[in-house]
Formats: structure tokens, C-alpha cells, sequence
């Protein structure tokens, strides 16, 4: 099925721009019926024609073009606005000083209008508003003054532009967060199924091994274990929120709870953390080699606990065990050996996010890291 089949793919502006097409003709008629109302009136009646033959042949080609989503490009739409500031700039030459001074319509009358609409359609509300105080500006250079009405019908310009762009942005914006929604429900759908599927086979089987070989006791009871903890990721993963696809936001709550096990506990807010994909994969890796090294120096009994923190403009993360902590100087003396892993994958991770990575330690008082990261300038307002 191609994309342009389906609904939701679509440009959500495409109601404004098939109204600024009808539009386009509508203003078109009644510059027509200006001209005919002034017709005695101009100083050249052929340059008058000409212009609006121009505005006839470039409504024709914006209808065709404007009606398609693929040929709305930047820049048909930057010359809509040229085109149109052109046609205007010919009402000297056709314009009698009479009409001028009586504020007679200019050659495009309304029909100038549309393009600020275009605009603001393509590029949003800067793009319109931007339009709409060239477009005015060309007004008054038509008509060789700036005066209260030129003002008025600039502000007008703008006002729609800026309308108009407000409008396009909000839907593209309601459009991409339906898209979101609508993703997540499928994975949600999904990960529920396949949690009552596993609930019905896996889980029970782990339970199942856990409480016999505790029962069994020797080398059983250590197997019991290693299922337990598998049974607690498990389950972990599988009630967790989907994290969402590549290159979109991700909840960081979710994806650190799946590190949880038997001997990690991960607490955090109650609500989603929403960060870029690529940052809760670097700070997930992070953690992970914090609890890498929990596993291999702290011995099997240790436990370690992950912190998760939302502040108003950053995210901290807390990583602490109960092992024995890292001796005096042995960090210094494994990067001299060449063991990278404290120097790159937790600290450097953290440095091309922009963030510290601070370690707290010393023998017998076990190791705690805590991680700052700041948060994205959009998304410190909703900040909870």
C-alpha cells in the first residue's frame, strides 16, 4: 500500500490549501469586476489586461499545483509572492493619478491576499507573517505612499499570514502526535499479547525452577537463582511501556526498568521520561556498565540500586552498590594497564550528551554514580 493512501500520512494543512485555491478564484472574479467597474478610468487599459492575464495564468498553474501534495514546494510558494508583488508593481503604469488619488483597487485588488496564505500554509507562522508584511510593503511602494489605509490592509496581510501558518502548524503538529499515539497503542496491543502468551509458558516454567530447585538445595538452588533473576527481567520487560522507534522520544523509566533483577532495584518517577531515542540508549549503556562493574568487583552477594530523577532542567541518575568499594588509586592504574571502561563508557558517554558523570567511593563504603544530563531547552517546561 503506498503512502499516499493512507490518511494519516497525509499533509494535514491540505484543507487550507484547497481553500486558498478556491480562494485564489474567488478574489481572481472580483478583480475582474474592478477592472470593468474602472475600465474608462485607466491610463494604459492594455498593461491592465496584461496583469491580468498574468494573474489568470499563474491561478490556473497554482491550482494545479497547490492541489497536489508533491508539487507544494518551497519554491512555487516563494514565487507565488514574487509573481504577486510583480503583477502589483505594474498599477503605477496602469493607474491613472485620478484613481490614485481616490484609492482605487490596484490591478491585483484582493486577489494579492492568497499568497500570504500560501506561505503561511508551506512554512507556518513566521513564513505567513513574513509574506504578509512583503506583501503589504509592495502595497504601498504601488502606490507611492504609506498612509493609514496602506497600514490597515498590511496589517490585514499579516494578521492572515500569520493566521494561516498558526493553523498549518497546529494541525502538523496534532497530526504527528496522533502518528505517536497510534504507534504506541499497536505496540502496546502487542506487548500485551505477547505478555499473556509468556505469562503462560515462560514465567510459569522460571517460577516453576525457582521454587523447586530452592527446595532441592546445592547446585539446584544456584540455578533457582539464575532463573529467578531471568524471571524478574522478564517480567520487567514485559509490562514495561513501549520506548517508541528509532530517532523518535523514548521513556527512560521504561528502558532502565528492565534492568531490574533479584540483586538491582530501580526506582524512578511514576510517570514517563521522555527523552530522544539516542539519549536513553547512551544513558542506558551507561548504567549498564556501572552494574557490569557491580557484577564483576563487588562480589556475588552485592546489591546495587539505579535512582532515576526528573528536575525542572536535567535528569539525574544514581547508580550505588554495597560492595567494597574501589581502593586509592585503582582507577588510575587500570587506565594505565589500558582498561577504558569508567574513563569511555560512562564518563565519555556522558560528556557527548552534555552531562558529568561523578564517582563517589572508597573501601568498605561501596561506589555510587551519579549522572547529570540537562534537558532538552523543549522540553523543560514540561518538566513534572
Amino acid at each position: 500500500m503506498s503512502t499516499t493512501s493512507e490518511p494519516h500520512l497525509r499533509d494535514p494543512a491540505t484543507p487550507l490549501w484547497l481553500g486558498t485555491v478556491v480562494l485564489r478564484w474567488i478574489t481572481l472574479a472580483f478583480a475582474l469586476g474592478a477592472i470593468i467597474v474602472h475600465l474608462g478610468e485607466y491610463r494604459n487599459i492594455q498593461l491592465t489586461w496584461a496583469g491580468f492575464a498574468a494573474m489568470v495564468v499563474w491561478t490556473v498553474v497554482t491550482t494545479l499545483t497547490f492541489s497536489r501534495e508533491r508539487y507544494r514546494c518551497t519554491v512555487l510558494v516563494v514565487a507565488d509572492v514574487v509573481i504577486t508583488c510583480g503583477i502589483m508593481m505594474l498599477s503605477p503604469l496602469a493607474l491613472s493619478e485620478e484613481q490614485f488619488a481616490a484609492t482605487a483597487p490596484l490591478v491585483t485588488t484582493v486577489w494579492a491576499s492568497v499568497a500570504p496564505l500560501t506561505a503561511g500554509a508551506r512554512f507556518g507562522a513566521v513564513g505567513g507573517g513574513l509574506a504578509g508584511l512583503i506583501v503589504g510593503v509592495a502595497t504601498g511602494t504601488a502606490r507611492g505612499e504609506f498612509d493609514l489605509d496602506v497600514a490597515r490592509d498590511g496589517v490585514l496581510l499579516f494578521a492572515s499570514g500569520l493566521v494561516i501558518g498558526i493553523a498549518a502548524m497546529t494541525a502538523r503538529k496534532s497530526q504527528a502526535a496522533l502518528a505517536r499515539a497510534m504507534r504506541t497503542e499497536a505496540a502496546t496491543a502487542e506487548r500485551e499479547r505477547l505478555a499473556r502468551s509468556i505469562h503462560d509458558s515462560v514465567l510459569q516454567v522460571l517460577a516453576r525452577v525457582r521454587r523447586r530447585g530452592g527446595e532441592l538445595g546445592g547446585e539446584a538452588a544456584e540455578l533457582a537463582q539464575l532463573a529467578g533473576e531471568q524471571e524478574i527481567a522478564l517480567r520487567a520487560l514485559v509490562t514495561s511501556e513501549p520506548t517508541g522507534p528509532s530517532g523518535s522520544d523514548a521513556d527512560l523509566r521504561a528502558a532502565l526498568g528492565v534492568l531490574a533483577t533479584s540483586r538491582v532495584q530501580v526506582s524512578g518517577p511514576a510517570c514517563e521520561v521522555r527523552l530522544p531515542s539516542n539519549t536513553v540508549t547512551e544513558l542506558v549503556a551507561a548504567v549498564k556498565e556501572a552494574l557490569s562493574n557491580v557484577d564483576k568487583h563487588a562480589g556475588e552477594g552485592a546489591k546495587a540500586w539505579v535512582l532515576l530523577e526528573e528536575l525542572t532542567n536535567e535528569i539525574v541518575l544514581t547508580v550505588r552498590d554495597d560492595g567494597p568499594g574501589i581502593p586509592e588509586g585503582r582507577l588510575e592504574a587500570a587506565a594505565a594497564e589500558g582498561h577504558i571502561g569508567v574513563a569511555q563508557s560512562i564518563r565519555g558517554r556522558l560528556a557527548q550528551l552534555g552531562g558529568t558523570a561523578k564517582l563517589d567511593t572508597a573501601p568498605g563504603a561501596g561506589t555510587e554514580w551519579e549522572m547529570h544530563i540537562p534537558r532538552p531547552a523543549n522540553r523543560r517546561r514540561t518538566a513534572r
